[in-house]
């Protein structure tokens, strides 16, 4: 059996590697990398970039409602699993853990809780670390062959199946688990954290002085210290703003001003946020990162809406769709879909106009509308749909008389159109000479 999971390896490498003491330093901290750090995907929520790529993709994803409806239809119904998972977690928080986990690692497992019935009833998570995938020859109880083995708090190792556990994998090339992107972007990661290192332990020593006292004579400690606490009686504080320094005995004043190596050095930094945000798919916005973007308007919209086309959308939303479609819901009976109009909605003004344009046509009625503004319904005249008089067939009358012959009605109907174009036409000539 393979060592996925417990020593993170089977989504990157060999899945028959054994156990060394390389695999199981990785287990324990990770592996050291040419940066001299440590990166695991615990230790990778130290850099601010990587637990904000987190955060954002796991809360937003969480909170999002994730509905059930009817196979085939638009109908919703109702899910006392989905609504109510955990006993004590809830909803959201069960699911961002999920998210969290399969971000992180690549992988998200949920154990699936069944009545006396067989009924899935409560989902309780399991953190992919504790968890090892393998394939077994398949059976006519498990079919798929797959089976995870899970160690406890204990340290006692269980055998389940897909039956017992939900499990969610992200991108991969074994069709059995995902990659955990947290390894594959390791080497980003660990410079990342290594440059803040690097800069706390540079401005921690005191080597950014802000300048430097010259005196042409050998001062003591005393007299050291004296020249430096007068000097910044006279010239610290807003007070002082302005000032001109007397110097005497031939002290001088010289600036230290930051080395260009130490500027390249802290844009280093910036550019392994934007490697970060490449590697987790995240706009560089939605990671407080807009040095070189406007921090309002319509662009960052326009971005966030792409973000959660082509990528929130396709790499985390869909896949929990069909999977919780396929091992939570009655097969064939109902899907899940997750509500993504409040995300792709643009501003008030943007909705009234699509509102209005939807309504116009007849595919809204008022208590559609309000639905996706999260406002009650106004009863049952809510409900009617409007049918727009200009939308009819060529040379139809929406208004003629079924009753009358079709002959009178086309009459009647053409006379009534000519009389209203020639009112129409004559209309601005009458209202000229009325007012003259």
């Amino acid at each position: 059996m393979s060592l996925f999971g417990l020593f993170g390896q089977r989504a990157v490498e060999n899945p028959a590697v054994p156990l060394t003491s390389s695999s199981l330093l990785q287990y324990l901290g990770g592996a050291e990398l040419d940066a001299g750090i440590s990166v695991s995907e615990r230790s990778s929520l130290h850099m601010p970039a990587v637990w904000r790529a987190v955060s954002i993709i796991a809360g937003v994803s969480s909170a999002l409602p994730l509905h059930t409806y009817k196979a085939g239809t638009k109908e919703r119904v109702p899910s006392q699993l989905l609504a109510d998972p955990h006993p004590e977690l809830t909803p959201v928080e069960l699911w961002r853990l999920c998210y969290a986990h399969r971000v992180l690692w690549g992988n998200g497992y949920l154990q699936k809780v069944r009545n006396g019935a067989g009924v899935v009833k409560e989902l309780w998570p399991v953190t992919p670390d504790r968890v090892r995938v393998d394939r077994e020859k398949p059976t006519a109880e498990e079919p798929t062959g797959k089976v995870f083995w899970i160690t406890d708090d204990w340290g006692a190792v269980h055998r389940k199946t897909p039956r017992e556990i939900l499990h969610i994998p992200g991108l991969g090339y074994d069709g059995v688990t995902g990659c955990s992107p947290v390894r594959l972007a390791a080497q980003g990661i660990g410079l990342a954290q290594a440059a803040e290192k690097s800069a706390a332990r540079l401005f921690g020593s005191g080597n950014m002085l802000g300048g430097i006292l010259q005196t042409e004579q050998r001062l003591d400690a005393e007299q050291a210290d004296a020249l430096k606490a007068r000097w910044r009686a006279k010239m610290s504080g807003v007070q002082n703003s302005h000032e001109v320094a007397v110097l005497d005995s031939g002290a001088s004043f010289e600036p230290v001003t930051m080395p260009n190596r130490d500027a390249q050095f802290l844009e280093s930094r910036e550019f392994q946020v934007v490697e970060i945000a490449r590697m987790f798919g995240v706009p560089l916005f939605l990671l407080m990162e807009t040095a070189k973007s406007t921090s309002w308007g319509t662009g960052l919209e326009q971005q966030a809406q792409g973000w959660v086309t082509f990528d929130l959308a396709p790499t985390w939303l869909t896949p929990t769709e069909q999977r919780v479609t396929k091992e939570l819901l009655p097969p064939g009976k109902e899907y899940a879909k997750y509500a993504l109009a409040g995300l792709l909605r643009g501003d008030s003004a943007g909705r009234a106009t699509f509102y209005r344009a939807m309504r116009d046509v007849g595919a809204f009625s008022a208590n559609d509308i309000r639905a996706l503004e999260d406002l009650t319904p106004i009863g049952a005249e809510g409900d009617l749909y409007l049918q727009p008089m200009y939308m009819a067939p060529l040379g139809s009358d929406p208004l003629a008389d079924k009753a009358a012959p079709p002959e009178e009605s086309n009459a009647a109907r053409a006379a009534a159109l000519m009389a209203e174009a020639h009112r129409l036409l004559l209309a601005p000539e009458e209202s000229e000479e009325g007012s003259t």
